[in-house]
């Protein structure tokens, strides 16, 4: 078993740009594209209409922050998460639930970053929160590489692993029903898999593959 590696989060004023943070914009490299969902829609007027829904970035993680931990990750890059869960922090019209496939994202480079730019349709606001500060190795409500706290998850993703497990929090408006908790899980094997396609696409960034699950009452 990997040594769970526990999160916290702290507001800062201070420029975040290329370092780990929650919220925020990711940053990701130029020929990144933002990753959406394809949403089919039926209108008032009966036709159907597609476009793209972005997932909600949750954050990044430079590697080099948790490099004392074992957890068979490169020892630098980036990970971002992206995950369907606007509905869940307010948003009651997103047509995304939490049974969409999240996305993890490996961006082996570090340096001349730009947070990605993304506003609200026809106007200038960008949809990201405000950027929070990641401390590692503090908190509980943020935890990756742990122990599902359900039962019935740990059941659910037999020979998986537990990549995030994310508690509801009042300070964001993040809640999962009555009382839920997130999870994110890979395959056991994804980090053999990653290196494998760093080594064949070098320099680029790597869509790791993941699923979501939610525990609730």
């Amino acid at each position: 078993m990997k040594r769970p590696i526990h999160l916290l989060t702290q507001k800062t004023d201070e420029s975040l740009i290329g370092q780990s943070h929650w919220w925020g914009a990711p940053d990701l490299p130029e020929d990144v594209p933002y990753p959406c969902v394809r949403v089919q829609e039926t209108m008032d007027d009966g036709h159907n209409e597609e476009y793209d829904e972005p997932l909600t970035f949750l954050f990044q993680l430079r590697l080099e922050d948790i490099a004392h931990v074992d957890t068979g990750l490169p020892k630098t890059g980036i990970l971002h998460f992206f995950a369907p869960l606007d509905y869940h922090l307010g948003e009651l019209e997103s047509p995304l639930d939490y049974h969409e496939k999240p996305v993890v994202l490996y961006t082996p480079c570090t340096d001349n970053l730009k947070p990605y730019v993304l506003t609200y349709e026809d106007t200038d606001e960008s949809i990201f929160r405000p950027a929070e500060r990641i401390l590692v190795d503090r908190g509980e409500d943020i935890i990756l590489f742990g122990t599902p706290v359900h039962e019935e998850m740990e059941w659910a993703h037999e020979g998986e692993i537990c990549l995030l497990m994310l508690e509801e929090n009042e300070e964001w408006g993040l809640r999962f029903y009555d009382c839920g908790t997130y999870y994110i899980f890979v395959g056991k094997d994804f980090c053999k898999e990653l290196e494998k396609q760093c080594r064949s696409c070098p320099g680029q960034s790597v869509r790791i593959e993941a699923s979501g699950d939610m525990f609730f009452f």
